[in-house]
């Protein structure tokens, strides 16, 4: 879409560039945010993230994949995931949810055991899947990184994987 008057592009408009995940972190205020926009609606979108579908995409081959995912989706319901590592070592990940509005919000709490960088402090994830013209554009807010900006900008690069993964998946590339 262009300015028709000085026939500048409009900045407004998504490009095909800004459809790559991103995540930035706040080192110094302990979170982070991440975007994304996937080719599936919202309810398709909500689905692959929030219930078993996510050992089938959530993987680096020959590095680490999900497996035994659980998850009560309702307020106070808790969930679960084991990250298993191709040499055997696995790392539990759970907590609780605290809000669900599918498909377009969810907030839970997240925990993670022997984490190098965050330890055994909780962090809370709220997801927020909303309709663009093609597909959902999610955004992903972690907060619980205060005094860990190392985590803080690590967890960033990570969700801009793991937001590239989810993509690749519901492009069903």
């Amino acid at each position: 879409m262009t300015n028709e008057a000085n026939a500048v592009p409009d900045f407004r408009m998504a490009a095909a560039a800004n459809k790559r995940p991103k995540a930035v972190a706040d080192g110094v205020g302990g979170m982070l945010l991440a975007t994304a926009e996937v080719p599936a609606p919202p309810e398709r979108t909500f689905a692959a993230l929030m219930t078993r579908e996510v050992e089938r995409w959530w993987k680096l081959p020959g590095v680490h994949r999900q497996k035994d995912w659980r998850a009560d989706l309702r307020p106070q319901g808790g969930w679960s995931v084991c990250a298993e590592l191709c040499d055997g070592r696995s790392f539990d990940e759970w907590g609780e949810i605290c809000a669900v509005e599918a498909p377009n919000r969810i907030v839970l709490t997240r925990h993670f055991v022997a984490n190098p960088l965050v330890g055994e402090r909780e962090t809370t994830l709220a997801y927020r899947f909303e309709p663009p013209p093609h597909g959902t554009l999610i955004t992903l807010r972690e907060d619980g990184f205060l005094g860990r900006p190392q985590a803080a900008h690590g967890a960033a690069e990570n969700w801009e994987k793991v937001l590239g993964w989810l993509d690749a998946y519901l492009s069903g590339a």
